[in-house]
């Protein structure tokens, strides 16, 4: 597993003991890299990511180092998933969207926390748009959990 951000490990959102347990855990980090373009093959499905080297400028309004892109450093990693996590906060056009899920009084999704199954057939959900803002660590948890429900249902059925 890796971890792709455009910032230094300095600038990461995260605490550093969230940052180690994920190195414990062997994710790999990308850091001061920017996806740029998904590739995938002719059947449609994802093959790789293009990325590209950044370094940082001046601080921004956040205070964080602004990152740039380095010209001409672009490389490729394979991959057959990607799960594209900006910002802390539940992206409120999927649970407008979906007026059959049911949701908490916050607006975040109702979801089994030991399956991550959701009130609508075959979804899963977890992390943030559970959660609230919380951990990457408890957001992997959740992942874990929620792809050995998936397997249970892909095997056995829901």
């Amino acid at each position: 597993m890796k971890i792709v951000y455009r910032r230094s490990r300095q600038e990461m959102p995260a605490r550093g003991a969230e940052i180690h347990h994920a190195e414990e855990e062997g994710i790999e980090f990308f850091l001061l890299t920017n996806p740029t373009r998904f590739m995938g093959d002719e059947k449609g499905r994802l093959t790789g990511m293009e990325c590209l080297r950044m370094e940082l400028g001046e601080p921004d309004a956040s205070g964080r180092r602004r990152p740039i892109a380095i010209q001409g450093s672009e490389f490729q990693l394979e991959t057959d998933l990607v799960i594209v996590a900006v910002g802390s906060g539940a992206n409120p056009l999927l649970t407008q969207s979906t007026p059959d899920m049911q949701l908490n009084q916050w607006g975040y999704i109702v979801a089994d926390p030991e399956t991550g199954k959701t009130s609508k057939k075959g979804v899963w959900a977890g992390g943030d748009i559970v959660t609230g803002a919380a951990t990457v660590i408890l957001a992997m948890g959740a992942g874990r959990k929620a792809a050995d429900s998936i397997h249970q249902y892909l095997t056995w059925g829901w």
